[in-house]
């Protein structure tokens, strides 16, 4: 086995923290994953992994080692793309991350049509709430709604969704339509709480006005809260993209248009390189096409 072969093993090993699951997923035998880490380990005169019973984690030398490993094996994978050429076909396991809702909604059909497109291709959808490290958790493409950080990610604007609150024509019928925020403190609100949202919800493009909501109902997903302000329960506050069609049906009302804050971005997400791998720009090229031309995000510029 050659060094690259076994910094490969070594990299599973420590992201699963277990050699007998490494081998698993590397669809070798656990004493050739042993060896592997063994001669790596020897190879490099230091312990890279520390064993116990219960796990395997990283010694201070090897997590410095894990990352350089990385950083190798991923420029190994762009330059055999690159000898291969531009127009070499996508192959492999391709790993994109999204939010869960949006996620589903609207990058899943794009991983299908893709892996439609590309036979050769495995897809892997990786939907969560909450930001993920594309290089440590070996993620090919993210689609991230929100201003970025500064990082060493290349991104590609592909539109923009608005904070939004919204109630059914029946509970506006019944309870008045608030004209301005101060006025919701009269209204039974309906409250997602998640890692999207906050019970301090702001108002206003410039210079902004916070209202502290005291919600009737908590509900643990957007899907419920919106469930609920369909039913004419009350009024909710989401992002744009999961009411558009209940919105354009005439089954929820937007209000408080005039104050709502700025727009947030949604981008195309890679770990830039020296080269973009075939696979990863296959599928960033189709989501790019795909997102700008869908109809529940806004396109502002």
């Amino acid at each position: 086995m050659d060094k690259l072969q076994c910094m490969a093993v070594f990299v599973k090993v420590a992201e699963v923290g277990s050699f007998a699951a490494a081998a698993r997923k590397l669809l070798m035998s656990p004493p050739a994953v042993t060896r592997a880490v063994a001669m790596l380990e020897e190879a490099v005169g230091a312990r890279l992994l520390l064993r116990t019973t219960r796990s395997v984690k990283p010694t201070e030398a090897g997590a410095r080692y894990l990352e350089d490993c990385r950083r190798i094996l991923l420029e190994v994978d762009e330059a055999d793309a690159g000898a291969a050429g531009d127009h070499a076909a996508p192959s492999g396991m391709l790993t994109v991350t999204a939010s869960v809702r949006f996620g589903a909604m609207h990058v899943l059909p794009i991983l299908t049509e893709y892996l439609d497109r590309y036979p050769t291709m495995t897809g892997q959808a990786l939907f969560l709430d909450r930001n993920t490290n594309l290089v440590e958790e070996g993620i090919d493409v993210a689609v991230r709604i929100g201003h970025l950080p500064s990082s060493g990610y290349h991104a590609v604007k592909v539109g923009a969704v608005r904070r939004v609150v919204c109630a059914s024509p029946a509970y506006l019928a019944r309870s008045g339509r608030p004209r301005q925020p101060g006025d919701l403190a009269g209204h039974r609100i309906i409250a997602a709480v998640g890692a999207w949202t906050s019970l301090e919800w702001r108002f206003g493009q410039g210079r902004q006005e916070s209202i502290t909501v005291r919600p009737r109902l908590f509900c643990n997903t957007n899907e419920a809260a919106i469930a609920a302000a369909l039913e004419g329960w009350g009024i909710t506050r989401v992002l744009s993209y999961q009411v558009v069609a209940d919105v354009r049906a005439g089954r929820l009302e937007i209000v408080l248009p005039e104050f709502e804050e700025p727009p947030l971005p949604v981008h195309v997400v890679h770990a830039e390189g020296r080269r973009v791998t075939a696979k990863a720009r296959a599928f960033i090229d189709l989501a790019v096409d795909r997102l700008r031309a869908n109809p529940a995000l806004e396109h502002l510029d």
